[in-house]
């Protein structure tokens, strides 16, 4: 009875704490994110069109900035991406510094703002999973609940970044806890809910706002291609980063290193300016067109965005900029679905729905890229209001790249050098 009561305790400790961090997560995640989109889009729009050749320096000027912050601010500590997070997990004496806060929260900021090819999604991760292993020092909770409170931050920064609880429930648990257990469904669910009740109250608009049509059978050997091609996607994408984290590392003068990486974004971005930040104002762009009567040209641009985000973003990070997988993954893949679609209706007379495809392009790469089919069915469909509509061709999706991805690459190269795992100079 005594053992029972003790218990009882410690998980009313744990919910409680589990509040905090989600609502202190949930801020942060917030304001990172709607400050990066206004300047993203204050700053796109100010020069393109206008003062064009801009884009080859801004990416130096944001990834320069972390660069010096890194080496006066925060005292030449790096940060290591998710990496940390699961050495932190895997390590009862190690925890995650305070200073990663503000460190991944700016270096996210500026990266993207000034058009570094990727997100604010794993700064977001980093910062919330702090949070976490703050309180969890202090010892508002019992001391066994270390990967609860990270989870439960974990959950509630990538719920409001993509306005779905569900969502950064699912990405805690299987991507970063690697587990279940009670007290974890117990902490991530109590985050969830202050996360839930954040969104309704301050933040229910979704990344995109495209209507989706109902999808029809004819369409299922082009979800199957498009499945494919977007495991190889997403291969192509980690070994892209490997390839330049390892390449970049090399050079050991820092003036090189940044401004090398940097002005090679800032170049694709003058030639192709969707590949600009995070990307989603390109989306929105593309799928505001006609597409359905699209010539051979779009094809092959879309075709070419697909391939060159994720060169762009593997840039940006061998740079020195901070982000990671989910913005470049989710773009790509969208403009991969687009090709197939405009591939399909053009030179096989379909009639498919090219916002259909780009969401389930998008699905089927970050599934392939996270290793993490059920976070990505629920992140993809909660991008559109109405994208439940395609939730059984995206479950089935998810899983077929899932199977590819890795079929070509073994896991342990995404354990040892998961693309997730950021390289920045701060």
């Amino acid at each position: 009875m005594e053992r029972k009561k003790i218990v009882t305790q410690h998980y009313f400790r744990l919910v409680v704490a589990s509040i905090i961090v989600g609502l202190g997560s949930a801020l942060l995640a917030f304001t990172l994110k709607h400050l990066t989109e206004y300047f993203q889009h204050h700053i796109f729009n100010s020069i393109v069109g206008k003062y064009a050749p801009l884009f080859i320096i801004l990416p130096t000027i944001g990834i320069t900035s972390i660069y010096f912050l890194r080496k006066y601010l925060f005292r030449n500590r790096k940060n290591k991406g998710i990496t940390e997070i699961y050495k932190t997990l895997d390590q009862r004496k190690d925890h995650l510094p305070f200073f990663k806060i503000p460190s991944h929260f700016i270096n996210g900021f500026l990266t993207v703002i000034f058009g570094g090819s990727t997100g604010v999604e794993v700064s977001t991760v980093v910062a919330t999973a702090t949070i976490g292993n703050y309180v969890y020092e202090k010892e508002f909770s019992a001391r066994m609940y270390k990967r609860e409170l990270i989870c439960a931050g974990v959950v509630a920064g990538v719920a409001i970044l993509f306005t779905s609880p569900l969502a950064g429930f699912l990405f805690a648990l299987e991507v970063i806890a690697r587990k279940m257990r009670k007290s974890l469904v117990i902490s991530c669910t109590a985050s969830a809910l202050v996360s839930w009740a954040f969104i309704a109250l301050f933040d229910s608009e979704t990344i995109l706002t495209h209507p989706v049509k109902e999808w029809t059978y004819a369409a299922i050997p082009f979800f199957i291609v498009l499945s494919i091609l977007g495991g190889i996607l997403s291969v192509y994408f980690t070994l892209l980063v490997t390839r330049m984290k390892k390449l970049f590392g090399n050079i050991s003068n820092n003036f090189i290193r940044v401004n090398l990486g940097a002005i090679a974004v800032g170049t694709l971005i003058f030639f192709f300016p969707s590949l600009y930040g995070d990307s989603y104002h390109g989306l929105h762009e593309i799928l505001n067109k006609p597409l359905e009567s699209a010539s051979t040209i779009p094809v092959l641009f879309l075709l070419a965005v697909a391939l060159l985000k994720p060169l762009a973003s593997a840039l940006t990070l061998g740079a020195g900029g901070d982000g990671g997988v989910f913005a470049p993954s989710i773009v790509a893949g969208a403009f991969l679905g687009l090709m197939v679609a405009f591939v399909g209706n053009n030179y096989f007379g379909m009639n498919l729905t090219p916002v259909n495809f780009a969401l389930i392009g998008a699905a089927a790469t970050l599934s392939a890229s996270l290793y993490a089919p059920f976070t990505s069915v629920v992140l993809i469909c909660n991008l559109l209001p109405d994208g439940y509509i395609l939730f059984v061709p995206i479950l089935i999706c998810c899983f077929i790249s899932y199977a590819v991805s890795k079929l070509i690459l073994p896991y342990n190269v995404y354990t040892h050098n998961f693309y997730l795992d950021s390289k920045t100079s701060a």
